[in-house]
């Protein structure tokens, strides 16, 4: 019969496992990272991992789909922050800033490294499919945040801004001396996009 936990203990274990897959994601990556070392640096048994995270593979997207909610709402405040007052600029340089945030973290290396690619196909069906919809109604959230701004391209704009994102994989066949200025000025044009209402 397995041990029963409290829910502050439930609540700590879930939270230690996901601070040391993170940390393991940003040493190791995703397929040098076992079961085994998650439960050692926890200080569990490994039966104790399976109460919690049916695998390894759902553990590590609970920690990137955190890490997305975290950008995310980061992002939000500092459009609340403005005040009603978001120009094309300032939302450009906002979404640079977060493309940044996301190059200097352990994401980026995981989807240069293709073990994101490798993650996504190990999930099972629906997840992946779920975290797209989400996403895309995080958008329209966003976007409806942001007095000025058309929302009714929505799908496009965060496809767009998708797309945006994963250029950042090629980053040395577009340039990496001219990399940043390409980026900040696709992004700029989809806020001008944005900002125009439709798509010319």
């Amino acid at each position: 019969m397995p041990k029963t936990f409290s829910d502050y203990e439930r609540e700590y274990i879930k939270k230690r496992l996901m601070e040391e897959a993170k940390n393991c994601l940003k040493l190791y990556g995703i397929k040098k990272t076992t079961v085994d070392e998650l439960v050692k640096r926890v200080n569990i048994p490994k039966g104790t991992f399976y109460l919690f995270f049916e695998s390894k593979e759902i553990l590590f997207y609970e920690v990137l789909c955190s890490f997305h909610d975290e950008l995310q709402a980061g992002l939000m405040c500092e459009i609340e922050t403005l005040d009603g007052h978001v120009s094309a600029d300032r939302l450009t340089e906002l979404l640079l800033e977060l493309y940044k945030r996301i190059e200097g973290s352990f994401l980026y290396k995981l989807i240069t490294s293709g073990d994101l690619e490798l993650l996504m196909r190990k999930l099972p069906p629906g997840i992946a499919n779920a975290h797209a919809e989400k996403d895309d109604f995080s958008i329209e959230q966003l976007i409806s945040m942001i007095p000025g701004i058309a929302n009714n391209n929505i799908k496009v704009f965060s496809a767009a801004m998708r797309a945006i994102f994963l250029s950042m994989l090629h980053k040395r066949e577009v340039g990496e001396e001219v990399f940043e200025d390409a980026l900040k000025l696709m992004i700029r044009g989809v806020v001008m996009q944005m900002f125009g209402g439709e798509l010319k």
